[in-house]
């Protein structure tokens, strides 16, 4: 591929969008000590769905199955990050996983946390929005084709397991105070 072919990929309308929806994902969650359950939930149940959007419009790229982006989030900074995120779900952070391949095996369904399936995807996308922002266009261009093949293949289904966890969360009725949450 050439260069004007890169810089195309790399600067394309539906690119900048994600990058744009990346980022924003990325702030809130590095924002996010401290805020209310309940507002936090509304906010990525807005964001999660726009960044699927994003991704799932991404080109395919060749030649990135190889390509191994920088690590900008530490082991340090994701443990912060799901620890954060555990302290805002509470109660809510647990959810079953019905859809993970070795509940096949099982007799029992997996537990997971939302909150380690947000930094998860955290850690994808700072990684991937560092990349841009270093500006190296080679990088970038690889760095695109890397976010949509993890995208395919990992962290798009565990997007779409987080929001379901989190609609569960948010929208339940709860049995201890009999009321459904705030729905406005």
């Amino acid at each position: 591929m050439d260069l004007n072919d890169r810089n195309t990929t790399v600067y394309a309308r539906n690119t900048v969008e994600f990058v744009t929806v990346a980022a924003e994902f990325c702030a809130y969650i590095e924002q996010s000590e401290g805020r209310k359950r309940q507002d936090f939930m509304d906010t990525v149940l807005k964001l999660l769905p726009l960044l699927y959007l994003k991704a799932s419009l991404l080109e395919s790229v060749e030649g990135a199955e190889d390509f191994l982006p920088e690590a900008f989030v530490s082991e340090q900074d994701y443990e912060v990050v799901k620890l954060t995120l555990s302290n805002i779900m509470g109660n809510d952070d647990d959810y079953l996983d019905f859809c993970n391949e070795d509940v096949k095996f099982s007799d029992e369904p997996a537990v997971k946390t939302i909150s380690e399936d947000l930094a998860d995807i955290y850690q994808a996308l700072k990684n991937f929005t560092e990349t841009y922002r270093v500006g190296l266009e080679e990088s970038m261009y690889e760095a695109v084709g890397e976010v949509k093949n993890a995208f395919l293949l990992y962290w798009g289904q565990t997007l779409t397991n987080a929001m379901r966890a989190l609609h569960r969360a948010r929208y339940a009725i709860r049995e201890d105070d009999d009321e459904e949450y705030d729905l406005e």
